[in-house]
């Protein structure tokens, strides 16, 4: 009878010569090695990924796309900084008292009041949301806030110029541009002074001590920092969603509407939420649709720089999902409104 070391020695013996045969190795002649196949699989497959999309990149429609989403973001992109310099400016160098001096005391008052003040600070939608966020955050009452938020890139002097170039021969144009986006901001005041709820809003949350010069310049560069980044992400989802809409909707879908006098502000407002033309160049494109009725090009410039599918992601990320959807829902009724009001009286 053999012993248990005797056992071990035989089984490693066997393991021995199971190993000098080639049994259990890979390596043995006559088995396929799996190692050679999966580096070429893993060489061929990503290598005609790359392929397939960079052939369908260079087709008409995705360079198209392409074009149009650089150009909106690149667009946009200045105002965007320097609306968020503005901001981490206002934040960390303006005190409070000074903006409880300038707007009147009765939020009443203060709204029609921060919709004036868009005319003499020129800026774009991309900067008005975080300059409106900080100016929450100093203390100033939101009604009045989310006035100027939308008057700025609607009433400002680089954009009633541009107007009047694009338009030239036509005052009208100008007036009933100013008048209507004015009425527009002051509206939505007054509307979120009688029905907004604090629940919907979501403000930026922001450092307010300031004791000398040093912790000043690092509480505007944080919040210069958070604001450009946080809302430089959804710029770039606007856009894409813009350039989506320029390829996918063909053309001659913009005959169909044009016929009608009403179906045109509808389909032009909502073309100006999609399109998300910078306020500062929207005035060229509606001068181009030149088989629109002037009510309705005046819709799409009053629309436009209030409600379009970037400053829609903008208003969500910065105040909140809630605040975004009626907010943008309501300017735009109300925008509408306004332009078919105004437009028809003047134009």
């Amino acid at each position: 009878m053999r012993t248990t070391g005797e056992r071990a020695d035989e089984a490693v013996e066997v393991e021995e010569a199971e190993a000098d045969a080639g049994v259990g190795d890979d390596s043995a002649p006559g088995r396929p090695r799996p190692w050679p196949l999966l580096f070429l699989g893993a060489a061929i497959v990503p290598g005609t990924v790359l392929y397939v999309v960079g052939r369908w990149m260079e087709t008409p429609a995705m360079q198209a796309w392409r074009t149009v989403c650089l150009a909106v973001t690149v667009q946009a992109l200045p105002f965007l900084l320097l609306g968020t310099a503005l901001s981490g400016a206002i934040n960390a160098f303006v005190p409070a008292h000074v903006f409880s001096r300038v707007l009147p005391r009765r939020p009443v008052l203060a709204v029609p009041v921060a919709g004036l003040a868009g005319v003499v600070l020129p800026g774009c939608e991309c900067a008005s949301v975080p300059v409106a966020s900080s100016l929450i955050g100093r203390g100033v009452a939101p009604a009045a806030a989310f006035a100027f938020l939308l008057s700025a890139p609607a009433i400002n002097p680089v954009v009633l110029t541009a107007t009047a170039v694009a338009f030239p021969g036509q005052p009208g144009m100008v007036a009933a541009r100013l008048l209507a986006s004015l009425a527009t901001a002051s509206v939505m005041g007054w509307l979120w002074l009688w029905l907004g709820r604090a629940e919907w809003l979501r403000p930026v949350v922001r450092h307010a001590g300031h004791q000398h010069d040093a912790s000043r310049w690092r509480e505007f560069r944080v919040g210069f920092q958070h604001d450009f980044l946080h809302a430089g992400g959804f710029l770039v989802v606007g856009a894409m969603a813009a350039a989506t809409f320029n390829v996918a909707v063909p053309r001659s879908v913009l005959d169909v509407f044009s016929g009608s006098p009403w179906l045109s502000v509808l389909f032009l407002a909502a073309l100006a939420i999609v399109l998300a033309v910078c306020s500062e160049a929207d005035a060229f494109v509606a001068a181009s649709l030149s088989g629109f009725s002037p009510t309705a090009r005046l819709a799409f410039m009053v629309v436009g720089p209030m409600v379009d599918v970037k400053l829609i992601a903008l208003q969500a990320g910065t105040f909140g999902r809630a605040f975004a959807v009626r907010f943008s829902a309501a300017t735009v009724v109300v925008a509408v409104l306004s332009s078919a009001l105004i437009g028809g009286a003047l134009l």
